[in-house]
């Protein structure tokens, strides 16, 4: 058995193959992995993220292009909040985390903002490392200004930068994620904010990795500040999210995704997704990887139309929508279901094919009755 070390620059060299010669890969951010871990049974997504697949240019190359993904306006918005938000050495952030978090603490006067600067994502993360260690052992605030994570996602190291950290004086570890929709009068939009704590929820399992190898371990705390724009300014305010729910599905449904080795093991020496390829045999590439599509993956994958349009087209049940597929038990096209309710496939003693039956005799019933009604004039 090689070593490690030996193992894991095989791994990279084979996902640099996967991805195409000179394609530059796509970081993982922890948005991604967030929609990763909500759907750990598709393959196709773990090797294309894991292989660092720029989803987005080989949804155009297949012809299905999604408009999944920020605007430039939002983008460039949200950039200016940001710098707003962490102005004057984040004086107001760590005001904000003070009086959301940690009131009884001593009032943040100032911050130490470390440098974090280092080469590549390895450097980068190893220095964010050190810094946290160092402001532990200095017991005062400290802000760290997009610091690099690293995350082990199925085998292969994702790497992940939250908009800050912030180190309290008794040592614990705080998540902020600065998002530029608004907060009407103390609320905002629950599907943005659920977003936004399935996010942080990934940089909190990050941090957990990262002090777990420090004596004693710090505390990461699983209440998140979420910075908005205040009503319809751009002003900051805060609020705290707990995000223990959401930190325990992601890590629960991360260490369910199959390793990326193994996916990766099992496909053809030749095969690639350079989205330079001819379209048929991207296409072909492509579908030699198994996918698990349901409705949700539109509002989270660049590949969604895709899939969506071959699961349609192979009348998978899974188009219907996960919670369909599983009451639908061992159906698994829609003409299994058609056929089973018209009592010409499946086991009688199914519960699924019993219920289906069912309902066709319920529908029967109530179109005879509807007909015989029209059929009888009014008196």
């Amino acid at each position: 058995m090689p070593p490690p070390r030996t193992r894991g620059t095989a791994l990279r060299h084979r996902l640099a193959e996967l991805r195409g010669p000179d394609v530059p890969a796509k970081a993982l951010d922890a948005r991604a992995l967030a929609a990763l871990a909500a759907n750990p049974g598709c393959k196709r997504r773990a090797i294309l993220d894991g292989a660092g697949v720029n989803k987005a240019t080989l949804a155009s190359a297949l012809g299905a292009p999604s408009a999944f993904g920020q605007s430039q306006f939002a983008f460039t918005r949200g950039n200016a909040f940001e710098a707003k938000v962490k102005a004057d050495g984040g004086a107001e952030l760590l005001r904000l985390v003070h009086e959301k978090l940690d009131p009884g603490a001593e009032q943040p006067a100032r911050a130490h903002v470390p440098d974090l600067s280092a080469i590549g994502p390895e450097g980068r993360s190893a220095r964010t490392a050190l810094a946290l260690r160092e402001a532990v052992e200095a017991a005062d605030w400290t802000l760290l200004d997009h610091p690099m994570l690293a995350l082990d996602v199925a085998g292969s190291p994702a790497f992940l930068e939250p908009d800050a950290v912030v180190v309290h004086p008794d040592g614990s570890w705080t998540v902020v994620e600065i998002k530029s929709f608004p907060m009407l009068d103390g609320s905002a939009d629950p599907a943005k904010v659920g977003a936004a704590a399935r996010q942080a929820a990934v940089y909190v399992l990050a941090l957990e990795q990262v002090a777990g190898h420090l004596n004693p371990a710090p505390r990461v705390r699983h209440r998140v500040l979420l910075v908005c724009p205040k009503d319809f300014s751009n002003l900051p305010t805060a609020s705290a999210v707990d995000v223990r729910k959401q930190r325990a599905v992601t890590d629960r449904q991360l260490a369910r995704l199959t390793r990326i080795q193994d996916i990766a093991d099992t496909l053809p020496e030749d095969i690639c997704f350079s989205p330079e390829l001819p379209a048929a045999e991207l296409t072909e590439a492509v579908e030699s990887v198994p996918a698990t599509y349901a409705p949700e993956c539109l509002s989270a994958c660049e590949l969604a139309f895709h899939c969506r349009d071959r699961s349609r087209a192979a009348g998978a049940v899974t188009s219907l929508g996960r919670s369909m597929r599983a009451e639908l038990g061992g159906l698994t096209t829609v003409e299994d279901v058609l056929a089973a309710a018209r009592g010409t496939a499946g086991d009688p003693d199914d519960p699924a094919v019993a219920a289906l039956r069912r309902a066709a005799e319920l529908r029967a019933e109530a179109l005879n009755q509807r007909a015989e009604e029209v059929a009888t004039p009014c008196r």
